[in-house]
């Protein structure tokens, strides 16, 4: 992993005096997240008129000069791979893609390459300088659809601090189990499962998580239903679904047991045997630019598999009501 230095100075203003160095810092070098900055000061990279100062909570005079060395590393250490990539828009500060099932977002054990980002390295190889090659967010493995990536510090700054503060739009498609009469809000708080560790699950004590979906079709014992995200917990919506009963259709996770409409006929039983991921598709992205601060939005279309499995339920439930 090698490294590169960047020296910045700037004057603190008088006016500034008892304010923390992290906030003081944070002020003047905006280009960089304040945990990144507190971060370099306890490395000593921080001085003030000369005086290396190794703690983010001392305060400021006032009127000092202070340089920073900032330290940037190649922090990537997976390998680029020419992995087709379905890119929708990209400018020099944002990509935004719309990802297959089945791709692995990040490396990890059991997935050392073959990923998202592994690609995204091979399609622009300055993305390396940038934390998880400008990743910001993620879908899971085998949900499809819309995700952005940041193509600057600068831009990666900018549009974490939109999903934190809640102002990114995402709208999902998704086919969930069971009957929905009418649409509402989950808001319970997500963890890991108490005793299943590589499951989440709502636990008292969990990060808040806010889940908003809207009844679009209802298929017998499936509906097809619009959610959009508050916040964007690991494997939200279908841990919210599951939790009230109604899980997503194909999730080998979450499921459970496979449910048959009735009167389902044998090209919707294969279907949904065939269908083994869950049925989620990330439908809908807008943000605002992270440097003009334009509001863009962009739609991906539910992909084959969904669309057919949609269609086998519409064409069940029309000839079920033939029939009754």
């Amino acid at each position: 992993m090698s490294e590169r230095i960047k020296h910045y100075s700037a004057r603190i203003d008088v006016e500034a005096s008892g304010k923390r160095l992290d906030q003081v810092l944070a002020g003047l070098f905006t280009d960089f997240s304040r945990t990144r900055l507190q971060q370099w000061v306890r490395e000593g990279r921080v001085s003030l008129d000369d005086r290396v100062v190794q703690q983010p909570r001392e305060k400021v005079s006032g009127g000092e000069t202070v340089t920073l060395a900032a330290r940037f590393e190649d922090r990537v250490g997976s390998r680029p791979q020419a992995i087709p990539l379905e890119i929708l828009y990209q400018d020099t500060d944002l990509i935004v893609l719309n990802k297959p099932a089945g791709l692995v977002v990040h490396p990890a054990a059991g997935n050392p390459d073959g990923t998202l980002q592994n690609a995204l390295l091979y399609h622009d190889p300055e993305l390396s300088r940038l934390p998880r090659a400008g990743i910001v967010h993620r879908l899971d493995k085998d949900t499809t659809g819309l995700l952005m990536v940041a193509r600057t510090p600068v831009a990666f700054k900018g549009l974490v601090e939109q999903l934190q503060e809640r102002t990114v739009a995402r709208e999902y498609r998704a086919i969930v189990q069971g009957l929905l009469v009418a649409g509402g809000t989950i808001n319970n708080p997500i963890g890991r499962h108490p005793v299943h560790r590589t499951r989440m699950a709502v636990v008292s004590g969990g990060k808040p998580a806010v889940t908003h979906y809207r009844v679009m079709e209802r298929y017998g014992a499936y509906s097809y239903v619009r959610v959009n995200l508050e916040t964007g917990r690991t494997h939200q919506i279908r841990v919210h679904m599951a939790s009230i009963r109604h899980p997503l259709a194909g999730d080998p996770v979450y499921g459970g047991r496979l449910r048959l409409p009735r009167g389902t006929s044998s090209a919707l039983m294969e279907g949904l045997q065939r269908f083994r991921r869950q049925a989620l598709h990330a439908c809908r992205l807008g943000l605002k630019h992270p440097s003009s601060g334009e509001w863009l939005e962009w739609q991906a279309g539910l992909p084959e598999d969904m669309t057919e499995l949609r269609d086998l339920l519409r064409r069940n439930e029309q000839q079920e009501g033939k029939n009754g």
